[in-house]
């Protein structure tokens, strides 16, 4: 009982900062816009189906929500029932929320896969794209934008694809007898990583005028992000989180060592496999859409750690919460500045010095 209740005081507290934080996100802006106007807008795109929701045209924001469906003969009226400029309500729905949502979702995405491995490696250094994920997607990006390549999904696809193309190889790499030691399997990774960044060097200087797009994206950026976007990473995101949440006890058990979690009846290759492979697909889902975004997956869960300890099973959700509010801040840091800047800038920037931070308070240590 005492865990439920410190997972559910510290994911509600986090959830709740996640909302403001994003409330007060989609305020700011060239044009600023006032919270009660984008908590109306909000509200508007929201059904609720088991309240009846009577509301007037658009234009003139009537709003009330009536309980004749439950049988009470009370009627609520909105506090926000005032009329929302046309204007700000495209800014808000069709600008300002894909991006900010999109952050939350991919922010979500790293700090999940992190958490797991760091508790996969036992390892606080490690992070999504320790088994070269990143460097597959990244890979795969560069040679759709520099070769005239025509492929489903396009860009996207492509990234997804060589992320877990490259987390596939790395996997066959280390594994021999049906066994993936996970020494091996940290030395492959960066052996692809380092071959992949040989490749995406090449491929740059083959590019020409496609290098500035391709370099962005190296960066990791969630300009002009979409609602399609958010639609095709938040499935992903949340199946993918789903099936780590319920291997949280095993992934605790691996932390005593293989030898012991076989001995407490764990299936440890098998559970190895599926951990690896969910990892990799809510990473590759996240790089995807955003890019190489670095520090999200390695500084949260660390962080988390310190504060909620190593149980998984309130570090998985914890981190995952923490992840979507802290990309959501560097994003809106990051586009509100004297120039927009690509949000990878603005997390190695946080991340690093804080890293070193913990570092020198000796707080970063093996698991």
């Amino acid at each position: 009982m005492e865990r439920w209740g410190r997972t559910l005081l510290w994911c509600g507290g986090l959830s709740l900062a996640l909302i403001a934080s994003v409330l007060a996100s989609a305020t700011i802006g060239p044009v600023s816009i006032p919270i009660p106007v984008v908590a109306r807008v909000v509200l508007d795109g929201i059904s609720v189906p088991t309240l009846a929701l009577a509301s007037g045209p658009s234009e003139t924001g009537a709003a009330a929500v009536s309980l004749a469906r439950l049988g009470v003969g009370i009627e609520f009226v909105s506090p926000f029932e005032f009329s929302v400029p046309e204007t700000s309500r495209v800014i808000v729905a069709q600008l300002r929320l894909p991006r900010i949502v999109l952050a939350a979702v991919v922010g979500f995405s790293l700090a999940s896969a992190g958490a797991v491995m760091q508790g996969f490696f036992r390892n606080p250094m490690a992070d999504p794209s320790i088994i070269g994920v990143s460097s597959g997607a990244a890979a795969g990006a560069v040679a759709f934008i520099v070769f005239p390549l025509s492929v489903p999904f396009g860009l996207q696809g492509m990234a997804f694809g060589g992320a877990l193309a490259a987390a596939f190889l790395v996997y066959l790499i280390a594994t021999e007898g049906g066994r993936t030691p996970v020494a091996t399997l940290l030395l492959a990774g960066i052996a692809i990583q380092t071959f992949l960044g040989a490749v995406i060097s090449f491929m740059l200087l083959q590019a020409g005028w496609q290098l500035k797009q391709a370099v962005y994206w190296l960066m990791g950026h969630l300009q002009a992000s979409t609602w399609g976007e958010v639609g095709a990473t938040l499935p992903v995101a949340l199946l993918a989180f789903a099936v780590l949440a319920a291997y949280a006890r095993d992934l605790n058990v691996l932390l005593l060592g293989e030898a012991d979690a076989r001995s407490l009846g764990i299936e440890v290759e098998r559970t190895k496999r599926i951990l690896l492979g969910i990892a990799s697909v809510i990473t590759a889902g996240a790089v995807a859409v955003a890019g190489v975004i670095g520090f999200v997956g390695l500084i949260v869960p660390h962080v988390m750690r310190l504060l909620v300890g190593p149980d998984h099973r309130i570090l998985l959700p914890t981190s995952a919460l923490a992840g979507a509010v802290f990309l959501v801040l560097a994003d809106t840091a990051a586009r509100t500045g004297p120039a927009e800047l690509p949000v990878g800038i603005v997390t190695a920037a946080l991340g690093a010095p804080f890293f070193i931070y913990l570092l020198r308070r000796r707080e970063v240590h093996a698991l």
